[in-house]
This record gives C-alpha cells, sequence and structure tokens, in this order.
C-alpha cells in the first residue's frame, strides 16, 4: 500500500506550489472559453501538488474543463494511482518525447493550465527562503498535457494533467537556485498554437523572458504553517511581519 507523507521538502521541487484566483468569467474571456454555471469556482490562493487539488483547464475544447493534477497514464491499471500521480506533477519539457506517461500525449493533448502565481524556495546557505512569482500582467498560462484514465474500481473516467518545466530564465535561476527549473510559460500569441500542437521542440524549451513576471519573498510561518491556503501567504514578507507587529 502506497502512503502519501507531506514534509516542507515536497514545497521545494519545481513547480509543486500552484495558485489560480481567477474568476470563471475571467477565465472564459481570456481564453474564448463557455462559462458553463456548473464550472467549479474557488479562489485557491495555495495548492500542493501533492493533494491532487481539481484544476479549470485549457484545451481545444470549447469548454473549461476541471481536471485533477498528477497526470494519470490511460494505459495505468493499478487500482491506487496516487504513486503515479505523485510523480508525474511535472514533466522536463526536454524529455516528454521519451517517456512513457507523456510520449504518446505529444501533439495532440496539449493543455493550459491558468495560475495566477505559483512558488519556490531560495537556497542561501541551511536557509530556505519562499518566494512567490506572479504574473506581471493578467493570468500565467503554464503550458501542460493531459489524459484521461480508467478507474477499474469506482468505474469513472478521470481526467488529470501535469505541467511542463524548462530550463530557469534569469530570475528564476536566482530564486530556483538548486533546480533551476521553470513552468514553460505561454505568451498570448502561441497559447492556441500549443493547444494545437503546433510549436516545435525548440521553442517548448525556452524560457519566458523575466519581463513576464515579477517576485517577493514570502512569510515562511504562512507556507509552513497549517492553513497556507490564505491570501495572505501572497503578501510580501515585510507587509506580513508589518501587520503582524501592528497587533501588538
Amino acid at each position: 500500500m502506497f502512503f502519501l507523507t507531506f514534509t516542507l521538502d515536497h514545497f521545494k521541487i519545481m513547480c509543486y506550489s500552484n495558485s489560480s484566483t481567477s474568476s470563471n468569467v475571467q477565465l472564459a474571456s481570456k481564453y474564448a472559453k463557455k462559462n458553463l454555471p456548473n464550472l467549479i469556482e474557488n479562489q485557491v490562493f495555495f495548492a500542493s501538488g501533492f493533494t491532487f487539488p481539481l484544476w479549470r483547464i485549457i484545451t481545444k475544447n470549447d469548454e473549461i474543463i476541471p481536471m485533477q493534477w498528477g497526470l494519470i497514464p490511460n494505459w495505468f491499471q493499478e487500482a491506487d494511482a496516487k504513486k503515479i500521480a505523485s510523480m508525474t506533477l511535472n514533466a522536463k519539457v526536454e524529455t516528454i518525447e521519451e517517456k512513457p506517461s507523456f510520449k504518446n500525449l505529444v501533439g495532440s493533448k496539449h493543455c493550459i493550465v491558468p495560475s495566477t502565481g505559483f512558488y519556490e524556495w531560495q537556497h542561501q546557505g541551511k536557509e530556505k527562503i519562499p518566494y512567490f512569482i506572479y504574473p506581471s500582467h493578467g493570468i500565467f498560462s503554464m503550458a501542460g498535457l493531459f489524459d484521461e484514465w480508467h478507474d477499474p474500481i469506482s468505474e469513472e473516467v478521470k481526467r488529470t494533467f501535469t505541467i511542463l518545466t524548462c530550463e530557469a530564465n534569469e530570475l528564476m535561476s536566482q530564486i530556483h537556485n538548486t533546480k533551476k527549473r521553470m513552468p514553460v510559460l505561454l505568451n498570448q500569441k502561441d497559447e492556441n498554437n500549443w493547444l494545437n500542437g503546433q510549436m516545435n521542440l525548440s521553442e517548448r524549451t525556452l524560457p519566458a523572458p523575466n519581463e513576464m513576471m515579477g517576485a517577493h519573498r514570502i512569510s515562511k510561518s504562512i507556507i509552513s504553517g497549517k492553513n497556507p491556503n490564505c491570501s495572505e501567504i501572497q503578501l510580501p514578507e515585510a507587509q506580513i511581519e508589518g501587520f503582524q507587529a501592528s497587533l501588538f
């Protein structure tokens, strides 16, 4: 039996912590999709991929589709899929055409993972400093792959996804300074090309420019606390410290 335990180390690996605070109306408008009345809508300020959260995903479909983070390949035969899902939260774009879980999805099952910012840890000696990385404008469009898996127990068809990563740009190299990786971020003109499988390998491996993002340190006590999924987690650390000091 597979038991999944969580430690701070789970949040220090690229890119396993994300946020999605956009409304359904905003997503439908940005990606020219239908806003269905029964589509989930909840503000996620912080989510760990290791909890396999539902996310609002963009595909070639006319509708926004809820999918579970952590890709389960359609060929997976076992009943407990948590183990494989925990290993497919991310996919290195340089090797997706080689890996069994991803290679059959390239060119056909592309998706966009909307994000309002993600989290990474910077290593300074023995100290680990959390950062929030957010879009300079609008919403991050993270490149992803998705698949559909038939659960042998519930007989439910589950849609799941993974986020592609590439080498870090200059800014992310300073923040994520051990692995030096970052999500593959699409600019607006490339979004449809990605969904339609019309981007070549060299385009997918290039990191987004620094200008697409901003970043600041955040509170270590909040991100490692019992309830990191709160709006305060995205505030600069100095602002949080000032707020806490004013209470006493």
